[in-house]
């Protein structure tokens, strides 16, 4: 028995009409019949991108025509069978108008009296808690049916109240996009400002110098060995670390995952014996020992400014009685040079004897050091506060969409 409609907890004032309960298949016109992709050529398959809701073209290169492809237009819903369950969905984009997908993404005309915004948002919303049986014979490629799609039950409002909603969420997805492309450039004017700050490889003075130091002497070529000294962290395994551990520590994999180019707090405690662990002072750069691409190593070096932290085992930490926030902007300039002498196949190490030679240039005015480190740690500042909006922003509309739409959930049976 189809279950009753169920109204959700916000509403604009201007409707009063109940919603009504319907399927996933009253959104779409049912007779419009997909033409066959007989032949297409290789750019031209459709897929869709996990998480992100977006239509993307498959890089694939192996691809022909058959029975199993069929031509896609603008406007129209697709998802991924295997994938629905996970964010694998959304509408083909005009500029992809006439490509084609395999039958593993099928794809759905939307009905005249519907809005497809709203239907796209309320399946955001509710994708992970709808109720669709998958089958198959393959435990991790079961595939959910269309048919089976086509028949949850959900509830629905008018197609002007449709739109309503759609065109509010739409706003918010405007800011967030906005304040994306601020953040994009942000690191953009962040990323070209290094390589002006830092010298080049095989140059000795950087392209950009502050006014107050352009009569300054010139930079002296140096090694990294002779501004510091390396020594490794130690201890703090995975299996030692629980949320009411006594000792709070910072571990190689934080470096890729969590930090930026300053540590402002860590997240992780250990249980080790403090007498088996290597704590920090207060002002050193943590370079991870291990990983999987070389040229993260150096891009993933960051400024410890906090004292009594654990410093774990796989980490190399490079004190010095210069600038460590310059030197820790520096060595994330030197990625490329950092790269060039890890060694390892799959996994791959740098071992700090490999760096203490590399050669580099350094002002020898202390406050040109720190004034280079004052500007990128400013611009980390920006990046940091406009990357915390944008987050507000998505939490502010995940939020709203839990109000605006009822869960599935609501309406069984």
């Amino acid at each position: 028995m189809k279950r009753s409609a169920i109204t959700p907890k916000l509403r604009f004032s201007e409707f009063l009409e109940d919603w009504k309960a319907v399927t996933v298949g009253d959104f779409f016109d049912l007779t419009d019949k997909a033409e066959k992709a007989e032949t297409f050529e290789k750019d031209k398959l459709l897929t869709v991108r996990l998480h992100a809701n977006g239509v993307v073209k498959n890089e694939k290169t192996t691809l022909t025509g058959g029975a199993n492809y069929f031509k896609r237009n603008a406007g129209q819903f697709i998802f991924s069978k295997i994938d629905l369950l996970n964010g694998a969905f959304g509408i083909v984009p005009d500029e992809l108008d006439s490509f084609a997908s395999s039958s593993d993404v099928p794809a759905f005309s939307f009905g005249t009296n519907q809005s497809p915004l709203f239907f796209l948002n309320w399946l955001k919303s509710s994708y992970q808690r709808i109720d669709v049986e998958r089958t198959g014979t393959s435990s991790t490629l079961k595939r959910v049916s269309p048919e089976a799609f086509l028949a949850v039950e959900i509830s629905a409002p008018t197609k002007a109240e449709q739109q309503k909603i759609a065109e509010c969420l739409s706003t918010l997805d405007e800011r967030i996009d906005a304040e994306s492309q601020k953040l994009d450039a942000l690191k953009a004017h962040k990323k070209g400002l290094m390589q002006q700050l830092f010298p080049r490889e095989g140059e000795t003075l950087p392209r950009l110098r502050f006014p107050e130091f352009q009569d300054a002497p010139e930079w002296e070529e140096t090694t990294i060995g002779a501004i510091g000294r390396f020594y490794y962290g130690k201890s703090a395994p995975k299996w030692s670390l629980a949320a009411d551990a006594p000792t709070p520590c910072v571990r190689y994999g934080e470096l890729y995952t969590t930090f930026d180019a300053v540590i402002t707090k860590t997240y992780s405690r250990t249980n080790i014996d403090p007498s088996n662990l290597r704590f920090s002072k207060g002002g050193e750069i943590l370079v991870p020992r291990v990983g999987e691409k070389p040229e993260d190593f150096g891009k993933c070096c960051c400024f410890l400014p906090l004292a009594g932290i654990a410093i774990g085992e796989m980490i190399s930490v490079f004190e010095t009685d210069q600038s460590p926030l310059f030197y820790t902007y520096y060595f994330r300039n030197l990625y490329r040079q950092f790269a060039k002498v890890v060694e390892g196949q799959n996994v791959k190490n740098l071992y700090y004897t490999e760096l203490e030679p590399l050669p580099i240039y350094k002002p020898t005015n202390l406050l040109e050091q720190q004034r280079i480190a004052a500007c990128l740690s400013s611009l980390d500042d920006l990046i940091a506060a406009q990357s915390d909006q944008i987050e507000v922003l998505k939490t502010h509309k995940k939020g709203l969409m839990q109000q605006l739409f009822p869960s599935p959930a609501e309406g069984a049976a």
